[in-house]
């Protein structure tokens, strides 16, 4: 099943899940200024750059499936420039997004043969960061392991008629269900979500002791956070999907054909060079003032949907683990939403960053730094190390903070390098 890990890790809050699936079923498969296979391609591009072989194989299947051209999945060498030409950005929202600026957007936006419209370019920006966003979830949550070597060998298309996007779990009981419901592609198919079940594993180990912490940007996993980024140069190979004559997708030795400049990473915003972009600062250009009202102008209602899942995500019950972490929910979310900004430029003027080192252990900031900003790196064992009192369930929460936070940084960037452009 292509979606089963995913819909089976967000199960354990089914309000979110729903609002997810919403919000990707629109993405990918409702009206928009793209066309679905771009769609998938731009998908499959933006999970190359952190080489999540589970995403890439699920948008090459649905890139299939939505008529795409085989030939494209032989690399960027075989696309159309104008697709090709978003590499650059790509590259940039998946590690560096400060270095966004009106530039980039105007030379996709310029006048030529094969220029972006406004509404192109924030269809495929929310194609972008959602994808980076999710990739940091499906590594968090142990879904690219659970993939295992599938795919290796071959992957037939799925033969699943007009099912949305987040129907492709075929091969178990769930999807079966989902199936004998509704065959067209409906919002209303996307929600039956009764059969997953919560699945609560509890883990009763002594709590860990809690090291000293220094300030916000001088927390001694930057150093580990450094050599998790060199370790990535090495890097798991990825699979690169052709399709042959037969109709099958056969793996390639790696994604690098999906990519310019693979060795380009995350860098520690903290330790940029100082005639690079400065801090952002959320009370000059926010979510809910300013990239809100931009992209549902120029896509219109995908915003009301991204606002819910930003909603939804900060509304979660966190009661039990802020109660271990000895702080209310909220302060504890908002902890964990500004620590994951931070690593990004990100600023907000009336929090108090002292707070982040006294609600956060060391073990779980690690996890939280590796998740976001280079997800490949993460393995089981990180999972199970940090919160080894917390239930499955908390930690899924962790991810889902991580994947909203995440895509959140990403769109303000590029929202605001397109506002500056329009200005």
């Amino acid at each position: 099943g292509r979606l089963e890990a995913v819909t089976q890790q967000m199960g354990y809050h089914p309000q979110y899940l729903e609002s997810f699936l919403k919000m990707q079923h629109y993405l990918m498969h409702m009206d928009g200024p793209l066309p679905f296979d771009c769609r998938h391609y731009i998908a499959i591009m933006a999970a190359a750059r952190h080489q999540c072989r589970y995403l890439v194989n699920l948008h090459v299947l649905q890139f299939l499936r939505a008529g795409g051209d085989p030939q494209w999945l032989r690399g960027l060498e075989f696309i159309p420039p104008k697709l090709r030409n978003l590499n650059e950005i790509n590259k940039i929202l998946a590690h560096r997004p400060w270095l966004i600026t009106k530039e980039h957007i105007e030379k996709l936006l310029k006048i030529s043969e094969w220029s972006w419209s406004l509404a192109e370019l924030v269809h495929a920006v929310v194609l972008l960061a959602h994808c980076h966003a999710l990739a940091s979830f499906v590594f968090g949550c142990g879904c690219e392991q659970d993939e295992g070597l599938v795919g290796r060998g071959s992957l037939k298309p799925l033969s699943l008629g007009n099912q949305c996007f987040c129907e492709a779990t075929a091969g178990n009981s769930y999807s079966q269900e989902l199936l004998r419901i509704n065959r067209k592609r409906s919002l209303d198919s996307c929600m039956e979500l009764d059969s997953l079940r919560e699945r609560m594993q509890r883990i009763h180990v002594e709590t860990e002791g809690r090291d000293e912490m220094r300030l916000l940007q001088q927390d001694r996993e930057e150093g580990e956070g450094q050599g998790a980024e060199a370790g990535v140069q090495g890097g798991t190979a990825g699979l690169s999907p052709l399709a042959d004559t037969d109709g099958e997708v056969t793996g390639a030795t790696n994604l690098a054909c999906y990519m310019q400049d693979p060795d380009f990473g995350y860098q520690d915003f903290a330790r940029r060079d100082e005639d690079q972009t400065q801090v952002f600062r959320v009370q000059d250009y926010s979510w809910e003032d300013h990239g809100f009202s931009l992209v549902n102008r120029l896509y219109s209602d995908i915003g009301h949907l991204l606002d819910e899942k930003f909603r939804m995500v900060d509304g979660l019950q966190s009661s039990a683990m802020a109660k271990r972490q000895g702080c209310e929910p909220s302060v504890f979310k908002r902890g964990i939403w500004n620590y994951i900004h931070c690593m990004f430029g990100i600023r907000y003027d009336d929090y108090d960053y002292a707070e982040v080192n006294q609600l956060l252990e060391r073990m779980l900031k690690v996890y939280i730094k590796t998740v976001t900003c280079y997800p490949e790196k993460t393995n089981s064992e990180m999972f199970d190390r940090f919160w080894k009192q917390f239930k499955h369930s908390e930690k899924v929460h962790v991810n889902l903070l991580i994947l909203e936070a995440r895509m959140q940084a990403e769109l303000l960037y590029a929202l605001q390098a397109i506002t500056q452009y329009m200005i």
